[in-house]
C-alpha cells in the first residue's frame, strides 16, 4: 500500500487515526520513515506529558497540557521562510519546533489519548485550539489565552481583511486539519523550489476534500515550473468552474487561451 493510500485510510475509522495519517503523509517524502516506530516512540512523549499535569479536572487540563509540551521544549517556528521540515510531523516530533498547525495536531492526539476535551480550529492564517464550552482559543505556540478581542488583532496581523466572524472560531475535523497540513506543505516546498515534493501536497490537498479554485490553481502554477502545459491547463479549467469571482474567472479565461494557442510552429 502506498504512504498516500495509507494516509486516506486512516481518515476511514470511526476515530479518524489523526496522527498517523500525519505521519503516513510525511512518509511521501521521506521513504526511510517508519510510521509505526515513530507511534511507539509517541507513546514515551505521552508519559512525559502526563506526568507533569496538575491534578484538575479533565475540563481544565488543555491549556497545561500545551504548557506542558511547552516546557518540554516544543515551540512554533518563527523564521520569515521556514524550511518544509517545520511541517513534517516526524521532523517536528524530532526537533521540537515546527508549524504551529504541527503543534496543534501533536496537543490533540495527546489531548484524544488522555481523555481531555479539546479540538482544533482552522483560525485563518494561524491554527488554534479549543476547549468544548470556553470562551476562549488557545494558541498551540505559546499556551496562551485569546479571546474575541484578541482573534480580533490576530487576524489583522495576519493581514486578513474583514472582521472576526463565527465561522472563524468553529472547530474543525480531522480531515480539514489534514487538508490544511496538505496546503502548508506545498506552499513550503514550493518556496523552497522542491517542486515534485510540491506536487505530491497539491495531488493531496485534492484528494482530501472537496477543492478550491486556489487549489488547483496552485497545482497550475506547479506544473507551470514542471513545464507541464497540459497539466496546468486541466487545473485552469478546473479553477474556472470553481471559481465565483467575475475578475478570477476573466483572467482564467484568457490564460486558457493563451495556452490553447501555444507556439507557433514552422
Amino acid at each position: 500500500m502506498s504512504p498516500r493510500q495509507a494516509c486516506l485510510n486512516c481518515l476511514n475509522h470511526d476515530t479518524p487515526a489523526l496522527l498517523e495519517a500525519a505521519l503516513w503523509m510525511s512518509a511521501e517524502h521521506d521513504p526511510l520513515l517508519q510510521p509505526g516506530e515513530v507511534l511507539q516512540r509517541f507513546n514515551d512523549l505521552q508519559q512525559q506529558v502526563s506526568a507533569g499535569l496538575p491534578c484538575l479536572p479533565a475540563s481544565e487540563l488543555a491549556q497545561p497540557l500545551v504548557r506542558r509540551l511547552l516546557a518540554l521544549g516544543f515551540h512554533a517556528d518563527l523564521e520569515l521562510l521556514p524550511h518544509p521540515a517545520s511541517a513534517l510531523l516526524h521532523k517536528v516530533l524530532q526537533r521540537r519546533q515546527g508549524q504551529p498547525l504541527v503543534l496543534a495536531l501533536i496537543a490533540l492526539e495527546l489531548a484524544k489519548r488522555l481523555d481531555i476535551p479539546l479540538s482544533g480550529v482552522n483560525f485563518p492564517g494561524h491554527f488554534l485550539l479549543r476547549v468544548p464550552g470556553a470562551d476562549h482559543l488557545l494558541d498551540p505556540g505559546s499556551g496562551r489565552r485569546l479571546y474575541p478581542h484578541d482573534c480580533r488583532e490576530l487576524l489583522l496581523r495576519n493581514g486578513q481583511p474583514g472582521e472576526l466572524r463565527a465561522e472563524h472560531l468553529q472547530p474543525c475535523d480531522a480531515t480539514t486539519l489534514l487538508q490544511c497540513l496538505a496546503r502548508t506543505l506545498r506552499q513550503l516546498h514550493r518556496h523552497a523550489e522542491d517542486y515534485l515534493a510540491a506536487l505530491k501536497d497539491a495531488e493531496r490537498v485534492l484528494q482530501l476534500g472537496p477543492p478550491q479554485a486556489e487549489d488547483h490553481l496552485a497545482r497550475a502554477e506547479i506544473y507551470d515550473y514542471l513545464d507541464c502545459p497540459q497539466g496546468a491547463r486541466f487545473d485552469l479549467q478546473q479553477a474556472l468552474l470553481l471559481s465565483n469571482d467575475s475578475l478570477q474567472s476573466l483572467q482564467l479565461s484568457q490564460r486558457l487561451r493563451q495556452l490553447q494557442q501555444g507556439p507557433a510552429l514552422h
